[in-house]
C-alpha cells in the first residue's frame, strides 16, 4: 500500500501536484478491533500502528483499503456506511458484500465468493467426484463461501457426505471432532472454505494422526499460503487462487529499507528483530544479541522478500490505485495534454464514492473496474501442489476460471496435475458406482441422491445411458438385446424353407406326391389286371390325383403369410381332402354294393353303377366348394402379424378370418371321414380274399385318428409349429390312406404277380 501511495505521489499523471496521507490501521483479526478502528476511521481519532501527515490536505478520511477478513469488514461497513465512506477490499470476498442495500459503499478488487463458489464446483464436477466432504471457517467467509458452492454443487448433482464447521479459536475438542470426521468418512475429496489461519489449525490436528489419503480442494484464502506447503499428507491439493501478478518495482522498494525507517515502524521493527533474531530496543531481550547494523536484508531469503507469486498483494495495489483514479477524477481536470488538479477543494467521501462506481483504468496490464455491485471481473488460476526433484512442495497453474467468457467456455483445466500421494491417476470418490445401460438406479434408503443400487432392467424394458433413472419399453415390434442397454426390430418368425423342420416337412411332402404318381403310373400299366379292374380303376386314378392334390397343397402351408396364400392354403386344404375321402366313400359303397349284387334278386349295382359313383363324388365335393366360397366371401384368411404369443418375437400367420368357416371345413372333412369309416366297418368282414373294405378301415381309423389329435396340437402350438402340426396332419392321413389302400395292391403288382388273377381274387374263404 506504502509503496503504490509513493507512486502516485511522484507521478505526473495521476493527481500531479497532489500528495495522499495514509493512516494505517491494525484489526488483529478481531471483530472487536475492527469496530475500534472504525470508530477511529469515522471520528479521525489517531492509528493504533502508523501514520504519516505529509498529504495535501489533512482532515477527514475519504476511503479506506481493507480489510483483510469478510467478517472484520462486514464490522467497519455498518459504521463508516453511514458517512458515505467507501471502503475498498483486497480480500474480503463473502458474497454477501455484494448486497448494496446492506453495503452500498463497499467495493473489492477481488472476485466475490459466488465465482469462487462456481469455480470450485466446476471444478469437482469436472474430475467426476460426485461424493465430497465439507469443511469451513466458522465466519462469514466460509459460512456464505460454502453456502454458495453447496448450491451451485447441489444443481451439478454433486453430494456432500458431512459438513463441519470450526474456528481456529476453538476448544482443541471441537477441532478433533473435525479432524476425526474427515478420518472416517469415505469420500475422498475433501473441500475446505477456510481462512489460512483455520485451515492451519485443523492441519496440525490432522497431523497428530494423519487420515488416509485425502484429495484436498481448497479456496483462495489457504491454497497459496506458502506456511501451509509444509503439510505433506496435503500434496497434490488443487484450487482456486487469485490471478499470479507482478509489480514493477516492488522488491527493490522492499529491500531499500534502513535502520531509522525500520526503527520507527513497530510492525518493521517486530519484522526486523524476527528475521535476524537482534533487538532494535534498548530494553532487549536477554536472549537476544543486539542488532548492530551489519544485518543485510537483500542477503536474506523470505517470503517478506519473494515478490514472484504476489496474488494478493496486487488487489491492495489496485485498491489504492482505484481510490486514486477516483479523488483524481474529483478534483482533476483534463486539458489536451495535462491534468490541473485543485489540492484544496474541499472533498467529501460521499464524492470518492460515487467517482468509484465509475472507475476503469489498467494498471501494469491489469484492468480495474466494478460492477453495480462493486465487484471486479471475477478470473481466477486453478492452482495444484505438485512436488518438485527436491521434494519441496511448489505452486503449479494448472489452468484458469474466467467469468467473462460465455458458458461452457469459462473453466479450463490441463492435464498436468499431481493428485494425493503424488499419483497421476484421478481418484475416484463416489458413493456408488455409475449404473450401466442396461439398469437404472434406485436411492438406497436414507441416503444422498449420489448413493444408489443399480437395478436390472425388467423384461422387455431397456436403458441406453449411464445411471438413467428410469427403464422406459421398446415399441411393440422391438424386443431389448441380452444387456437390456438398446432395442432391436423382434426376428420375424415363420415356417420357411430354411427351417429344418420345413425342409423334412417339404421332402415328405414332395415324397408323398411323388408315390401317388408312381403308384398312379404302374396302375395305368396294368390297368387290365384284375386287381386294378376289382373296384373301379377310375375312382382309384381319381383318388391317386386327389392324393397328389393333398401332399402337394401342405407346400402352401411352407414360406411367408400373404394374402394369397393364405387363402390358398385353407381352401386347397379342404377341398382336396374331401375330393380324397369322397373317392374313398365311394369305393366303400362300391364294395357294399359289390356283395350286396351277389344275392339272388338284387340289383343294387344298378343303382350305383360308375356314373352314380362320379356324381357321389362332384356332390360331396361341392358342398366343400360352397363351403370354402362362403368362407372366402365373407371373411377369408389374411396375414396377420402376431405380436401376443412370444414377447421378444413376432409371428408372421394366417388369420383364420371366420373360425366358423374354418371349423366348418374341418368338420365336414370329418362328418364324411365318420361317414365312411362306418361304412368300411360295416363291409369288412365280407367273404373275399382281397376285401378292400378293411384297408379302407384301417385308412380311416388312421385318418379319423390324426385329426382328431390334431384339434388340441393345433390349439396348444404356438407360432410356427402350428403350421407344423397342420402340415404333418395333412402329410399323415395322407400317407395313411395312400399305404393302406394302395400299398397291397402295389406289392401284389409289382412282386406277387400269381396272386393278380380273377380267380384267386373271388376265392371264398
Amino acid at each position: 500500500m506504502i509503496f503504490a501511495i509513493e507512486e502516485i505521489n511522484n507521478s505526473t499523471k495521476l493527481l500531479p501536484g497532489v500528495r495522499l496521507g495514509y493512516q494505517i490501521f491494525d484489526t488483529c483479526a478481531s471483530v472487536l478491533v475492527a469496530t475500534q478502528v472504525a470508530s477511529q476511521l469515522s471520528n479521525g481519532q489517531d492509528p493504533v500502528f502508523y501514520k504519516v501527515n505529509n498529504c495535501s490536505k489533512s482532515g477527514e478520511v475519504m476511503a479506506a483499503v481493507g480489510d483483510s477478513g469478510s467478517t472484520p469488514s462486514i464490522s467497519i461497513l455498518r459504521m463508516i456506511g453511514s458517512f458515505k465512506i467507501p471502503l475498498v477490499s483486497h480480500f474480503a470476498t463473502c458474497a454477501c458484500l455484494s448486497d448494496k442495500k446492506q453495503f452500498p459503499t463497499f467495493f473489492r478488487t477481488i472476485p466475490s465468493d459466488h465465482y469462487q463458489a462456481d469455480a470450485m464446483a466446476k471444478l469437482v464436477k469436472h474430475f467426476g467426484w460426485t461424493w465430497i466432504g465439507a469443511v469451513h471457517s466458522d465466519s462469514d467467509y466460509g459460512n456464505n463461501g460454502i453456502a454458495s458452492f453447496l448450491e451451485t454443487a447441489l444443481r451439478e448433482g454433486i453430494c456432500v457426505e458431512y459438513i463441519e464447521s470450526f474456528y481456529r479459536t476453538d476448544p482443541r475438542n471441537k477441532i478433533r471432532i473435525v479432524a476425526d470426521a474427515i478420518r472416517r468418512s469415505t469420500a475422498i475429496v475433501v473441500v475446505a472454505f477456510t481462512a489460512a489461519g483455520d485451515m492451519k489449525v485443523l492441519l496440525e490436528e490432522l497431523k497428530r494422526q494423519p487420515p488416509p489419503p485425502r484429495q484436498w480442494i481448497g479456496s483462495e484464502g489457504w491454497i497459496t499460503d506458502p506456511l501451509l506447503m509444509g503439510f505433506s499428507f496435503c500434496a497434490g491439493a488443487i484450487g482456486v487462487a487469485i490471478q499470479q501478478s507482478v509489480i514493477p518495482g516492488l522488491r527493490n522498494f522492499l529491500l531499500d529499507v534502513s535502520p531509522s525507517e525500520v526503527a520507527a515502524s513497530p510492525v518493521l521493527t517486530e519484522f526486523w528483530e524476527y528475521t535476524f533474531n537482534c533487538s532494535l530496543t534498548k530494553t532487549a531481550d536477554l536472549n537476544k544479541r543486539g542488532c548492530d547494523g551489519t544485518e543485510d536484508i537483500k542477503a536474506f531469503k523470505s517470503p517478506y522478500t519473494e515478490t514472484s507469486q504476489l496474488r494478493i498483494t496486487n488487489m491492495v495495489y489496485k485498491a489504492v490505485y482505484a481510490i486514486a483514479h477516483a479523488i483524481h477524477n474529483a478534483v482533476c481536470q483534463e486539458t489536451n495534454t495535462t491534468s490541473q488538479c485543485d489540492k484544496h477543494m474541499n472533498l467529501e467521501p460521499k464524492q470518492i464514492f460515487t467517482e468509484l462506481k465509475k472507475v476503469n483504468f489498467s494498471q501494469n496490464g491489469y484492468n480495474v473496474s466494478f460492477d453495480a455491485n462493486g465487484d471486479p471481473v471475477a478470473f481466477y488460476e486453478l492452482v495444484n501442489w505438485q512436488k518438485s526433484e527436491t521434494g519441496v512442495t511448489e505452486l503449479v497453474t494448472v489452468g484458469y476460471y474466467d467469468a467473462s467468457l460465455r458458458k461452457g467456455q469459462e473453466f479450463h483445466v490441463n492435464n498436468n496435475l499431481t493428485w494425493m500421494e503424488g499419483g497421476k491417476q484421478v481418484p475416484m470418490s463416489i458413493c456408488s458406482k455409475s449404473c450401466p445401460p442396461g439398469t437404472r438406479k434406485v436411492l438406497q434408503k436414507g441416503k444422498p441422491i449420489c448413493c444408489y443400487d443399480c437395478i436390472p432392467c425388467p423384461e422387455g424394458e431397456i436403458s441406453n445411458m449411464t445411471d438413467s433413472p428410469d427403464c422406459f419399453p421398446c415399441h411393440r415390434e422391438f424386443w431389448p438385446n441380452a444387456e437390456n442397454s438398446a432395442c432391436f426390430p423382434k426376428p420375424v418368425e415363420f415356417l420357411s424353407y430354411e427351417h429344418i423342420l420345413a425342409t423334412i416337412l417339404a421332402a415328405f411332402s414332395v415324397s408323398g406326391a411323388c408315390l401317388a404318381i408312381i403308384t398312379a403310373v404302374v396302375f395305368f400299366r396294368h390297368r387290365t389286371t384284375p386287381i386294378v379292374r376289382a373296384n373301379n380303376s377310375e375312382l382309384s386314378f381319381l383318388l391317386l390325383f386327389s392324393l397328389t392334390l393333398c401332399f402337394l397343397c401342405s407346400l402352401t402351408f411352407i414360406g411367408a403369410p400373404s394374402e394369397w396364400s393364405c387363402m390358398l392354403r385353407h381352401t386347397a386344404f379342404g377341398i382336396t381332402f374331401v375330393l380324397c375321402i369322397s373317392c374313398v366313400l365311394g369305393k366303400t359303397i362300391v364294395v357294399l354294393m359289390a356283395f350286396k349284387a351277389t344275392l339272388p334278386g338284387s340289383n343294387a349295382m344298378k343303382w350305383f353303377g360308375p356314373p352314380q359313383q362320379r356324381m357321389t363324388v362332384i356332390f360331396f365335393t361341392v358342398i366343400q366348394v360352397i363351403i370354402c366360397s362362403v368362407w372366402l366371401v365373407v371373411r377369408p384368411p389374411f396375414p396377420r402379424i402376431n405380436l401376443t404369443t412370444y414377447k421378444e418375437k413376432i409371428i408372421l400367420e394366417c388369420a383364420l378370418g371366420s373360425a366358423v368357416g374354418f371349423w366348418a371345413v374341418l368338420g365336414y372333412i370329418g362328418l364324411l371321414a365318420v361317414f365312411c369309416f362306418v361304412l368300411a366297418v360295416l363291409a369288412r368282414k365280407l367273404p373275399d380274399n382281397f376285401n378292400e373294405a378293411k384297408m379302407i378301415t384301417f385308412s380311416m381309423l388312421i385318418f379319423c385318428t390324426v385329426w382328431i389329435t390334431f384339434i388340441p396340437a393345433y390349439i396348444s402350438s404356438p407360432g410356427k409349429f402350428t403350421v407344423a402340426v397342420e402340415i404333418f396332419a395333412i402329410l399323415a392321413s395322407s400317407f395313411g390312406l395312400m399305404l393302406c389302400i394302395f400299398a397291397p395292391k402295389f406289392v401284389i403288382i409289382l412282386f406277387q404277380p400269381e396272386k393278380n388273377t380273377k380267380k384267386y381274387l373271388m376265392n371264398k374263404t
